[in-house]
């Protein structure tokens, strides 16, 4: 919520009553501390009954007031108010955990129980796997059915049959869940705190004997009703969108549905700055809207149409962001629609920074973890940034001609929305899309001609020759705009990528676009001063890094499933070791590698001077490390050989009691190229053998300073 801090500073700079124009900001800011507080310093519910029961009595105290203390001290309401959604916030935090749940699975799960499982969504394929997310709902502990709770993600393998499973579909679970974890490389995506936001905690990957299917099934009217929707409108696209891209793009437009959207495309998209036209948002709610107006324009003169229209409005407004997924940014989007239509509706305009907090209050009050969301992060920064800054840059230039007077509308709409959010894209995506205006003036209009013919073509589909014209005149359009894009990525300046900053350095940002705003709106040197200063701050916080990283001599070997893949760092470059599928692979190379790679600014060489890579032995600086697998001869000796670490990839068919007869080493590493099980076998010898051991499936990366 760092758009709402720069907005308060804004306002308060122009001596504006921020809490008077923004009453709900009265409450969303301590409700986010409270959030912040209890998730942060993992703290019980106890110290926020404190806080809400301290609230509660500086409330009454203050009412007991007579009328004229009340108005001496009346920054105690504020305070009781602050102190009661603090409390609040904390409660909800706690609350919300499903860990927190006195009924979570993960109380009552052990290994090789039963556990009775709901589908909670159609079966999904997926390259390697058919994909399914499941609820539990009981686990059988001591004979007995024990009710618990808890969603768990449930991957079919291909080889096997397909499963006859569908929503509502229930099983019994007979081979073991496995606690979802973090892969642990350095600077990497938190997937098991993902997923824990979500109330994931387990997965399972199963074949034909790892369940039991049930007769019954467990559904609810409103999710089923949605789902069938959304099966639907999956269906009228696929029979009339035939190419896998178009498919693919014209899905997540549409509705938001992201399994076929071809993974190097996305890349695409991201690097050019306009992934939020295949990532739903208020965007499209916005298309819709407008498209709704224009509708009902020529009929608003009949009085039944005054009454109809906001209904019809907010029903498919609620309608299309709920079967697209409800996600935080088009719900907001859905919330801030519904506040501007009934204020219209009875004659009263909305105050556009009320609705947006207003909406930002009831996401939280629904998921409090909507906080963390990047999506949800970006979505307000977005918004927020081209209320407060479009105005203003949209009069940088006055054109008589309408067409250039749009494009420059465009233009600073776009503009705008980047201020707020470059901080935010820069902290968590590491690059930043230097052609956004380019991509984002032929890509947003012409994103919308292709959302309307998607509109016509679930209206038209079953009139003959007519759906089929403009399921192929929409495919056109998404082919038209794929190829745009994919050319404009080509460009070698189209993105400034590995772009590392801090969290110090993105708050920094901020205060520094707090200045250079001022200047721009107030002409005053002394803001100019203040951002000036700021990236100066910046960039000398990057100098000093890029300085530690020039002293940096590293081993990193990281966790990727199935692969193998160490990085030897020296200074600022790297020497790669592992399977030419990741230099090939661009997902999961960005996925797994890159982040690391970027958070230690490095850049690949062919070889590295104080590092050595020879006959599966790596040495630097009097440090020995061998790397076995299949190809590797163990040498015939008497005398044991002395080794730093030994790294054991690939599977190979060897005792760890072996080894240690030949080599005398103090650290083995299990890379996640070998098999859960063996990697449990070797775990059990080296406990054993009272040798120390690091699995990176289940340990992380592993990291040697060299």
């Amino acid at each position: 919520m760092n758009g709402f801090f720069v907005l308060y500073l804004l306002m308060s700079r122009f001596g504006k009553p921020i809490l008077k124009t923004i009453p709900v900001l009265r409450l969303l800011l301590p409700l986010i501390v409270g959030i912040l507080l209890q998730y942060h310093l993992n703290v019980s519910l106890f110290p926020f009954y404190i806080i809400g029961a301290v609230g509660i009595a500086v409330f009454i105290f203050y009412q007991l007031l007579n009328t004229g203390k009340k108005f001496s001290v009346k920054w105690l309401s504020g305070l009781s108010v602050s102190l009661l959604f603090i409390a609040f916030g904390g409660m909800l935090s706690f609350i919300k955990n499903i860990e927190h749940n006195p009924q979570w699975v993960g109380k009552y799960y052990q290994d090789k129980l039963p556990v009775m499982l709901t589908l909670q969504e159609p079966i999904v394929e997926k390259p390697k796997s058919f994909k399914a997310l499941a609820k539990a709902e009981a686990v059988l502990v001591n004979g007995k059915w024990q009710d618990v709770t808890g969603d768990v993600l449930l991957y079919f393998r291909k080889d096997s049959t397909k499963p006859n499973l569908g929503y509502g579909s229930q099983i019994v679970l007979v081979k073991n869940l496995m606690l979802i974890i973090n892969a642990g490389n350095p600077g990497g995506f938190n997937y098991a705190k993902y997923c824990s936001f979500q109330n994931v905690s387990y997965q399972a990957f199963l074949n034909d004997d790892a369940f039991i299917a049930l007769p019954t099934k467990k559904t609810d009217w409103f999710n089923g009703t949605l789902i069938n929707a959304r099966i639907k409108v999956l269906s009228i696209l696929r029979n009339n969108i035939k190419d896998p891209d178009q498919l693919g793009v014209a899905e997540a437009l549409l509705i938001g549905y992201r399994d076929d959207l071809d993974r190097n495309l996305v890349q695409s998209y991201s690097n050019t700055g306009v992934v939020h036209i295949i990532a739903i948002s208020g965007l499209h709610l916005g298309m819709i809207y407008g498209l709704l107006l224009v509708l009902f324009k020529p009929f608003r003169k009949y009085k039944l149409i005054k009454f109809l229209e906001p209904i019809t409005i907010l029903f498919v407004l609620w309608g299309f962001s709920f079967i697209a997924g409800a996600a935080p940014s088009i719900m907001r989007s859905a919330i801030m629609f519904t506040f501007i239509v009934i204020g219209e509706s009875i004659g009263r305009r909305t105050n556009m920074y009320n609705s947006l907090a207003a909406s930002a209050l009831l996401l939280l009050f629904m998921n409090p973890f909507n906080l963390w969301d990047v999506g949800f992060q970006l979505s307000y920064g977005a918004v927020l940034s081209i209320v407060v800054f479009q105005k203003h840059i949209n009069s940088w230039f006055y054109f008589k001609n309408k067409l250039l007077k749009g494009l420059w509308s465009l233009n600073a709409v776009t503009l705008s929305a980047q201020i707020l959010t470059l901080p935010i894209v820069l902290y968590h995506f590491h690059q930043f899309p230097t052609l956004f205006m380019f991509t984002n003036l032929f890509a947003v209009p012409f994103s919308g001609l292709v959302l309307y013919a998607e509109l016509l073509l679930l209206v038209t589909y079953f009139i003959p020759f007519v759906g089929p014209f403009v399921g192929k005149a929409a495919g056109w359009g998404v082919e038209m705009m794929n190829k745009f894009i994919q050319q404009v990525d080509t460009l070698p300046f189209s993105v400034w990528p590995s772009l590392q900053i801090n969290i110090s350095q993105a708050v920094i940002l901020y205060v520094g676009i707090i200045g250079f705003s001022l200047w721009l709106i107030n002409r005053q040197s002394k803001p100019f001063i203040l951002g000036l200063s700021c990236l100066v701050i910046v960039f000398a916080i990057r100098q000093v890094d890029f300085a530690q990283r020039n002293q940096q001599q590293k081993l990193i070997v990281y966790n990727v499933p199935n692969h193998t893949a160490i990085d030897l760092i020296e200074r600022r470059s790297y020497q790669f070791i592992g399977d030419s599928t990741l230099l090939d692979d661009g997902f999961l190379r960005n996925f797994h590698l890159k982040p690391s790679r970027v958070l230690n600014r490095i850049n690949p060489a062919d070889s590295l001077q104080n590092i050595s890579f020879i006959n599966h032995l790596i040495s630097s600086n009097g440090k020995n490390i061998l790397i076995v697998d299949e190809a590797l001869q163990l040498p015939q000796t008497n005398e044991k050989i002395k080794l730093d670490a030994i790294i054991l990839t690939k599977n190979p068919k060897i005792y760890l009691s072996r080894l240690s007869t030949s080599f005398e080493c103090s650290q083995y590493i299990f890379d996640s190229s070998n098999p859960f099980w063996k990697i449990a076998y070797w775990k059990k010898d080296a406990d054993s053998l009272h040798l120390r051991h690091h699995s990176t499936a289940t340990d992380g990366a592993f990291v040697m300073d060299l």
